[in-house]
């Protein structure tokens, strides 16, 4: 017997794969034509007047089908003998197709349990072919029918709406990376792409944009259920009139649900200012609307302004651009200026520009896309032009974003870039720096400043945290408290407490910035709070308790009990006025005042919280 070599076994797993993402396609395309086939069928039996059989009714859903795709339409059966075409494409039928053809390429794409990755663009060959067979019989099956299909639109669009649903489900499945370019294309943005800085900035501009058509989308949504709420009535009437029957009137609802995603497309445009298109000679704006329009009778189209001048209800639907322009402007400036980030990494006033007027770019691109499948003809005559005029509401959305955008984008990057005195940003230390590093190097900071000039530090400065918005003059206390307390000749208020500040400092710097904050801070000033320095750890507090203890306990000569085990239990001997006296034999023991960093040899004792003897200094007799 003969082994098969593993030149052959590899061989017939690629066909393998091949057949099996060919099937995949044709999959995903039955599944979109026989749901829509399903749906044209029960609204055809509930119909109490069917115009043909069954088989028109398939034909129907056929040409239904591929007008989804974006293919174009004909009507041979008119009333003047001359075909009408149909090209304007309800935008909601198209998400579908799309998703289907997009996961039958992820799944053809994406390596399964015991067999190597297939290759991405057999993949991508395999499942649009597929896909295109059953188009190309669709479009057979359709050709005797009521909607017939326009051979010349079988390639554009809808070839190349299944290969791009194609190529970003292979996309996905190799996980979204951006890059590398093919080996033909130029060497310079082959460079550029394999930067990490050009796909962040890549990045920012790709949400930008889609953020600011985003936002028209959902403007002109609310644009025009403004304008079917005010219109009610005639959008009531047009829908009653069109259907006598449930099933009819079903099936005008659907219609009418398909085409929403164009009514907020046309009303993204009349908020732009071009405004759309109501045959050869009438075109809506928000300064009115010009000509006479040759509108059906439809329920959506009850929300098309009246004829006349706009009013400034009319006027206020350009609100809708400048809130893209500001949407675009804000996402940005929060990748042009973090919050969480050194001033140094934020971008230049240069960059910031330059990825602005890109997303304003996308948005415009994004819009004059959508807006140009949202519209297409109707018929023949007046019809011939209908809905927005994309090579216009595209300009239109890059003069708004591009015009408000840029100064909104600067202004909002010198408001999150303005300087620590105004007490809004963080004081964040260095990205590749740990934070213990940077306490202890601003503790050796105060250190040397106080070694050199003898002023007193700012605590603020020395702990390195976040100002309070509601007190930017917080931390500024030292020298106004003394210079104060020098002015009025009046007794300051009692010393802080001295604690360790946190960290893995120096023995000296600790010493140095225990003595600048016990000894300077907050003397005689309002603003200065000492417990804003007392470390929050409940260690650190009880440690520090200890100390204190044990240092009363040798100036009382050995009155005093130890420390107690609940710290919590006791009595605070650390309070404002000092411990409480303990009795003696002849009456209450007043023992020496608090301790502080001066009753240590060293201060690091202190901050260790190791109590250090003091023989210069004997305990009160009873």
């Amino acid at each position: 017997m003969t082994q098969r070599s593993p030149k052959a076994t590899a061989e017939r797993n690629r066909t393998l794969d091949l057949a099996s993402a060919l099937v995949r396609g044709a999959v995903a395309a039955g599944l979109g034509l026989g749901s829509l086939t399903v749906l044209v069928m029960v609204v055809w039996i509930s119909s109490p007047y069917p115009d043909s059989g069954p088989g028109g009714a398939l034909r129907a859903a056929a040409g239904v089908w591929l007008l989804a795709h974006g293919a174009g339409l004909v009507r041979p059966d008119t009333l003047s003998g001359v075909p009408a075409p149909v090209s304007m494409v309800p935008l909601l039928l198209v998400l579908g197709p799309v998703w289907l053809a997009h996961r039958a390429a992820r799944d053809a794409a994406e390596p399964e349990e015991g067999r190597p990755r297939p290759s991405r663009a057999g993949a991508f060959c395999a499942v649009t072919a597929g896909y295109l067979l059953v188009v190309a019989g669709a479009a057979a099956c359709a050709r005797g029918g009521s909607l017939r299909p326009d051979p010349d639109t079988l390639v554009f669009p809808v070839a190349l709406v299944v290969a791009g649903a194609a190529a970003a489900g292979v996309w996905t499945a190799a996980g979204r990376p951006f890059g590398p370019l093919p080996s033909w294309s130029p060497l310079v943005l082959q460079e550029a792409v394999a930067r990490t800085l050009f796909r962040d900035r890549a990045e920012a501009v790709c949400r930008s944009a889609a953020v600011g058509v985003t936002v028209l989308l959902g403007g002109g949504a609310l644009l025009v259920a403004v304008a079917l709420g005010r219109n009610a009535e005639a959008a009531q009437d047009a829908f009653l009139g069109l259907a006598g029957d449930w099933s009819g009137r079903f099936a005008v609802l659907l219609l009418a649900a398909s085409l929403v995603p164009n009514a907020a497309l046309w009303g993204a445009a009349y908020g732009l200012g071009p405004g759309f298109s109501l045959g050869t000679g009438a075109t809506a704006t928000p300064l009115g609307l010009d000509g006479t329009p040759a509108v059906p009778h439809f329920p959506l189209l009850a929300a098309v302004p009246d004829q006349g001048p706009g009013s400034l209800l009319n006027g206020a639907a350009l609100a809708v651009p400048v809130a893209a322009a500001l949407a675009v402007a804000w996402f940005t400036a929060r990748r042009a200026a973090p919050a969480d980030a050194p001033r140094a990494q934020a971008w230049s006033t240069r960059e910031t520009v330059r990825v602005t007027l890109l997303a304003a770019l996308g948005c415009a691109a994004g819009t004059a896309l959508l807006t140009a499948v949202a519209g297409g003809p109707l018929g023949t005559g007046a019809l011939r032009e209908f809905g927005p005029v994309w090579w216009l509401a595209g300009p239109a959305a890059l003069a708004w974003t591009a015009g408000i955008g840029v100064p909104a984008v600067l202004l909002l990057r010198l408001w999150r870039l303005r300087i620590p005195g105004w007490a809004w940003r963080r004081d964040v230390p260095e990205a590749d720096e740990p934070p213990a590093t940077a306490t202890a190097r601003a503790a050796m900071t105060v250190a040397a400043v106080q070694a050199e000039t003898g002023e007193k530090a700012e605590a603020e400065a020395v702990i390195g945290r976040r100002r309070r918005w509601w007190a930017p003059w917080r931390g500024r206390g030292g020298a106004s408290g003394a210079a104060g307390d020098a002015a009025s000749g009046g007794t300051g208020a009692p010393a802080a407490s001295s604690v360790p500040a946190p960290g893995t400092a120096p023995d000296a710097a600790s010493g140095a910035l225990v003595g600048a904050i016990g000894s300077g801070a907050g003397r005689g000033d309002a603003g200065f709070e000492p417990y804003d320095f007392l470390p929050t750890d409940p260690w650190h507090e009880k440690d520090f308790r200890e100390a204190r203890w044990a240092s009363l306990k040798r100036g009382s000569g050995g009155l005093m009990a130890d420390f107690p085990a609940d710290a919590a239990d006791a009595a605070d001997p650390v309070g404002p006025a000092g411990p409480a006296a303990p009795a003696g034999p002849t009456g209450p023991v007043v023992p020496a005042g608090p301790a502080g960093p001066a009753d240590f040899a060293d201060p690091a004792d202190f901050a260790a919280g190791r109590p250090a003897p003091d023989p210069d200094r004997p305990g009160p007799t009873p």
